[in-house]
């Protein structure tokens, strides 16, 4: 059996009964669409991700990627390789696109729900081929006609692509990056400049990697000035091509230089690239000069949300190693004193002992509450597409949208994290720290979700800075208040008690909010010191209305909503993640709120050899 664990079961419960997303089936831009064809999907992705890439993912960390330091050429593992082009050879990818680009139009929830399997089967197979739709989209969004052709191509003959940001001097701060652009004789621009960290920049699974670079146009007046505004975006071959057949005519002047060796995420070859060093790397410029950053940014949300995902299917998988280990290994006595020996007593397994049981349930919370996060982000763009189909326009969506983004993106990644390494590697015993067991790459693979595409900290003042100030908290506060309807819907049922926690945690966060707010008018760099916990006690309350809204739903379908142990262990524990994480998590926003209102300056005044 492979490592994957996959939940389909739960994500099928959060899409129909939760949210209801199959209302807006049947009608534009989704008249042809059905729960059934829904369900048919998410079986399917599941299945082709357990049969054609799961198996790959721990060889892929045992076997190294190599790099011929001569010819710069990446080599993969053979069943890393075999992988990925199925990935990208399948009609899979094809959910992710437009119907004009020959795509098959899904809501994007269900999409998002489907993309689960993939980043939980393989992470490093789904970091490149995942992206592939997103860029296909922007060229065909954006580019000129051959640009678009391009877009055809990258789809005809099975290429790849990158996100080509990071220089050695310009990490999140990308408006310092160096990388020139100077516009040749023939219409193209020639690229000079060092790029690093650029994921999936070669390898040997597709004949050609086409690279979304960021690079400042020289020559251009006005334009190649400092910050991100002076930024352009390039579209840059490994290897140069025929336009209209694809034809390949030989190698582009932009090279793999050194692979990183890292921590986690082995079987995906991140590399320094040197572009223009012996030849010239020749690239078209995508649209206009200096709209980069605007370019770039439509990839960008899509990563953001599949980094968040990623976390999520990872906890997901690792709670349900975790529970089948716990459900099989035998260790210790039953306890049923706290004071006398329990000697004489029958083994049990250990799933049979309370703390493993509240290590469990806490994993279940999480996972479940990180995917109802990513999933109810999505159905925001369903809404969207559907009031844009009618006519119309939906701004509360595509405002909230925005809104969860850099949760999505944060929360899921450090809580995700977190509770793997905290909770679900330690159900293993030592076991869990050996190579036999999923648990121990999990934990070194997802480190990198809370890094990448924005760290915590930039996430947290990018919510703040550009989702909250800028209106004051409107759009943040439209959200609170429906959480604010659930605690009164919820309040004389069998949720009561959870009703009243998750009213506190609400009232705890406006607590925050507000004297963030307030600070940030005073004393912004002492609110700065807050902003974590901002989103982090952000995402707290929003997951744990999610957790009691899926808790709900579960007991409407329970015959009995009285009775804890049902015969459906699914709707049984979806609410009991929903009472656990209300009342042993939400709790904790009422302290939170302590915290943030002792904040002072002492931290800013401090040498920094004292800190």
């Amino acid at each position: 059996m492979s490592h994957y664990r996959s939940d389909r079961t739960h994500s099928q419960f959060l899409l129909f009964d939760v949210f209801g997303v199959d209302r807006a089936y049947g009608v534009e831009p989704y008249e042809d669409f059905d729960p059934e064809t829904a369900a048919e999907i998410l079986e399917q992705v599941e299945a082709f991700a357990h049969d054609k890439l799961a198996d790959s993912f721990p060889s892929a960390d045992v076997h190294p990627i190599r790099l011929d330091p001569v010819r710069h050429t990446v080599t993969l593992p053979r069943d890393l390789r075999a992988s990925l082009a199925a990935h990208v050879a399948s009609d899979w990818l094809r959910l992710d696109l437009p119907a004009d680009v020959s795509g098959i139009h899904v809501p994007a929830s269900l999409r998002w729900a489907a993309t689960e399997f993939i980043l939980g089967a393989n992470p490093a197979v789904a970091m490149c081929s995942q992206l592939i739709p997103t860029v296909v989209a922007m060229l065909h969004r954006n580019g000129n006609k051959e640009q678009q052709r391009l877009a055809e191509l990258i789809l005809e003959r099975n290429w790849t692509v990158t996100m080509v940001l990071t220089e050695p001097d310009a990490g999140s701060d990308v408006g310092l990056g160096r990388t020139r652009a100077a516009l040749a004789d023939d219409g193209n621009w020639h690229l000079t400049g060092t790029k690093r960290f650029i994921t999936w920049a070669a390898h040997d699974a597709a004949e050609n990697v086409i690279h979304c670079v960021l690079a400042r146009p020289q020559g251009v007046e006005g334009q190649g000035g400092p910050g991100t505004k002076g930024l352009s975006l390039f579209m840059v071959p490994s290897q140069l091509f025929d336009p209209e057949t694809g034809e390949l005519l030989g190698p582009n002047g932009v090279v793999a230089a050194n692979i990183e060796h890292k921590m986690g995420i082995l079987g995906t070859p991140t590399c320094e690239l040197v572009l223009g060093g012996r030849e010239p790397a020749v690239g078209t410029l995508l649209g206009d000069t200096h709209d980069g950053i605007r370019q770039m940014f439509e990839i960008i949300t899509y990563v953001r949300m599949m980094v968040g995902l990623k976390t999520v299917s990872a906890l997901s998988s690792g709670h349900l190693n975790a529970r089948d280990y716990a459900m099989s290994r035998k260790q210790g006595r039953e306890l049923i004193s706290l004071t006398g020996a329990r000697g004489g007593k029958p083994l049990v397994e250990i799933v049979d002992h309370p703390d493993i049981r509240r290590s469990l349930l806490t994993q279940k919370a999480y996972a479940e509450g990180g995917r109802a996060l990513v999933l109810y982000t999505a159905t925001m763009i369903d809404r969207f597409e559907v009031a844009k189909a009618l006519g119309g326009n939906d701004p509360v969506a595509v405002e909230r949208h925005r809104l969860l983004l850099p949760i999505v993106k944060t929360w899921c990644a450090e809580s995700g994290w977190r509770v793997l390494g905290q909770e679900a590697l330690q159900v293993f015993g030592g076991s869990g720290y050996l190579r036999d067991y999923p648990l121990e790459q999990y934990v070194r693979d997802t480190k990198i979700d809370a890094i990448y595409e924005g760290t915590t900290g930039i996430q947290s003042l990018d919510l703040f800075e550009r989702r909250l100030v800028r209106d004051r908290g409107a759009i943040a506060g439209l959200l609170l208040d429906e959480i604010a309807q659930t605690v009164d819907d919820l309040a004389t049922g069998a949720l009561a008690t959870e009703s009243v926690l998750l009213g506190d945690a609400l009232a705890a966060f406006r607590g925050i909010l507000e004297h963030t707010f307030a600070q940030a008018d005073a004393a912004p760099r002492v609110a700065a010191l807050g902003l974590t916990r901002l989103l982090m006690s952000m995402g707290d309350v929003i997951v744990g209305w999610l957790l009691l809204r899926t808790a709900a739903a579960a007991l409407a379908r329970q015959s009995d909503p009285s009775l804890l142990k049902t015969a459906d262990a699914d709707l049984a524990g979806s609410v009991a993640a929903g009472r656990w994480f209300a009342r042993q998590v939400l709790p904790h926003l009422t302290a939170e709120l302590v915290a943030a209102r002792l904040l002072d300056e002492e931290p800013l005044l401090l040498p920094d050899a004292s800190l």
